[in-house]
């Protein structure tokens, strides 16, 4: 009955607040937990209006600050729905390689503070992880970084330089390889 009936209905209703692209992928083929992740992102963001709307389905306690600077694969919607994780991306773009994971309270940024006047920001500077990497909790990537495929950021860590030969293991404030895969 879902597939005949409630899907395309479903479908329709969750086009009038995402983009399309972002409502395929397996979340949506397979196992469809995504339509739950996008009702209830419509509840809250668009309806009670308790959280800002984004064009993501998130979670609520999920921060993007723009979606149009997120280029991710439709299979990996699961990183929009973790806790605490904040995705600053004002004026550059956050790209995340299929199959990455990120863990709860990450922060990836792509512009910071300028030292001089607090109250202005430097330009952007794009973050780019490679495919399967995974980033573990608490950890910050910083801008401009570029991880390479398959590279493990630890718990913790602070991501300050870009690592794009992959296959690593970073630790470390800063982050530092600790290990190759």
């Amino acid at each position: 009955m879902f597939r005949k009936i409630l899907r395309p209905f479903l479908r329709f209703l969750l086009s009038c607040f995402f983009e399309e692209k972002y409502l395929r992928g397996r979340y949506f083929t397979e196992n469809y937990i995504g339509y739950g992740w996008a009702l209830k992102s419509i509840w809250l963001r668009n309806v009670l209006r308790i959280y800002r709307p984004v064009g993501i389905p998130i979670s609520s306690s999920c921060i993007v600050s723009n979606h149009k600077n997120m280029i991710f694969h439709p299979d990996d919607l699961h990183i929009f729905q973790v806790p605490g994780v904040y995705y600053q991306n004002f004026d550059a773009k956050i790209v995340i390689g299929k199959g990455s994971y990120i863990a709860p309270n990450v922060g990836i940024i792509t512009a910071n503070h300028n030292l001089v006047d607090l109250d202005l920001h430097s330009p952007g500077k794009d973050v780019v992880l490679g495919e399967n990497c995974w980033v573990g909790m608490n950890s910050m990537i910083l801008p401009g970084v570029v991880l390479g495929p398959r590279t493990v950021v630890a718990a913790g860590a602070v991501v300050t330089k870009s690592f794009i030969e992959g296959d690593v293991v970073l630790a470390g404030v800063p982050a530092v390889v600790v290990s190759e895969n």
